[in-house]
C-alpha cells in the first residue's frame, strides 16, 4: 500500500468532543488533513515534545523514549494503518538489534513517540481516502483572526520577557494548559 507522508499541522480543542482535543496532520505534499480526536493527556505531551519542553519529572511518553534508548531500540516511524468506526489506529515500525518489528498503538501516543525519536509519520493512502478532509481556508483565517483577538486581551498587559519566565513556572508546575497558552501568545508576537 501506498504510504502518504505527514506533518503535525496544528492542535486545538475538539469542537466535537468536550475536553478532548482535535489534532491535525496534514499531507506534507498535498492538501488533505487528518482530523484526529485525542486526550488532554496526549495533547498536552505532543505540545510539550513540539516545544523541546522538558517537565521537572519524565511524563509517560518520555519515559517510553528513555527506556528505548537505554535498550538500544529505535523508532524507524509511525504509519497510520485503519480506519475503523471512526477511530485511528497506528503501528510504530521499530528496529532494535537489525530486527524490525511492529507494534499496535493509539495513534495519539504514536505521534507524541515519533515527535521524540523524530521520526516520520505515515498514513496509507486509502486512509486520506477514506477520512481525510480538505480544510476551507478562509474560514480558518477568520477563526485565526478571533482566536488571536482573545489571545491578546488575555495577555495585552505582560512583556514578551514575563511571558516566556511565567511559560517556564508553568511547565515546572505542570500546568500545561496554561503553558500551551503563553506558547502561542509568544509565537504570535514574534510573528507580528
Amino acid at each position: 500500500m501506498q504510504k502518504i507522508a505527514l506533518e503535525i499541522t496544528g492542535m486545538s480543542y475538539s469542537q466535537s468532543q468536550r475536553g478532548a482535543y482535535a489534532l491535525i496532520l496534514g499531507e506534507k505534499n498535498g492538501q488533505r488533513k487528518l482530523p484526529i480526536i485525542i486526550g488532554t493527556f496526549e495533547a498536552q505531551s505532543i505540545a510539550l515534545g513540539l516545544e523541546k519542553m522538558k517537565p521537572a519529572r519524565p511524563m509517560t511518553h518520555d519515559l517510553l523514549k528513555n527506556f528505548a534508548d537505554t535498550y538500544q531500540i529505535r523508532i524507524k516511524e509511525v504509519v497510520i494503518n485503519k480506519f475503523e468506526n471512526g477511530v485511528f489506529h497506528a503501528m510504530l515500525i521499530c528496529e532494535s538489534n537489525n530486527k524490525i518489528t511492529e507494534i499496535d498503538a493509539r495513534t495519539s501516543d504514536a505521534v507524541a513517540l515519533a515527535i521524540r525519536f523524530e521520526c516520520p509519520i505515515f498514513a496509507y493512502e486509502t486512509i486520506l481516502e477514506d477520512a481525510g478532509i480538505i480544510l476551507d481556508q478562509e474560514n480558518d483565517t477568520t477563526q485565526s483572526r478571533e482566536e488571536n483577538a482573545v489571545k491578546e486581551d488575555e495577555f495585552s498587559e505582560y512583556l514578551t520577557d514575563e511571558l516566556e519566565e511565567m511559560l517556564q513556572i508553568a511547565v515546572q508546575n505542570e500546568e500545561y494548559e496554561k503553558a500551551s497558552k503563553l506558547r502561542d501568545e509568544i509565537r504570535r508576537r514574534k510573528r507580528v
